[in-house]
């Protein structure tokens, strides 16, 4: 195995160190930026992820994952609705608050209303869509939840909000 070096690259063959890899290599990944939402028995919840992704057209299917340590997890672990929010690169503010821990997620200035399913709508998004939730995968230290689509609205336009090496970061032409 060798060590990560000042600007070298990293390697190993210690099953141990392999999460330092993954980090290493996924922070050369950039990542669009969502915001998933869940009602909850105390009022909504909410984190910041950038592990949304699409899985199937038919039926409309996404996934995304959560640490189970997460204060938000016991309410995404009950909910039958979730939210998922696409965010653009207005919304660089929205993403930081919702990845900050002990933050008041739904306080101004952020807005938002009770969507369909009772499920928390954030608006100002470029997308926001209701799923409900059909599986809960555990994974190491998460849960991959997947979840279908049954409504929502996707605007579009503008650029979107990426997660880039360790930062919220925009697109440039």
């Amino acid at each position: 195995m060798s060590a990560p070096s000042a600007g070298g690259p990293v390697r190993t063959a210690d099953p141990a160190a392999g999460s330092g890899l993954l980090r290493a290599a996924f922070r050369e990944h950039p990542a669009g930026v969502a915001v998933i939402t869940a009602p909850g028995p105390s009022g909504p919840v909410g984190f910041t992820a950038t592990s949304v992704s699409s899985v199937a057209a038919d039926p409309p299917l996404l996934s995304f994952g959560i640490g189970t340590g997460s204060s938000s997890w016991p309410a995404f672990a009950e909910a039958a609705h979730v939210g998922v929010h696409i965010l653009g690169e207005a919304r660089r503010e929205m993403a930081a608050t919702f990845a900050r821990s002990g933050a008041d997620r739904f306080a101004p200035p952020t807005r938002w209303h009770h969507g369909p399913m009772g499920v928390p709508v954030l608006e100002g998004v470029s997308a926001w869509l209701v799923c409900r939730v059909t599986a809960r995968v555990p994974a190491g230290d998460h849960q991959l939840v997947l979840a279908e689509v049954i409504d929502g609205e996707a605007r579009g336009g503008g650029r979107p909000l990426l997660y880039h090496q360790g930062r919220f970061r925009v697109l440039r032409d």
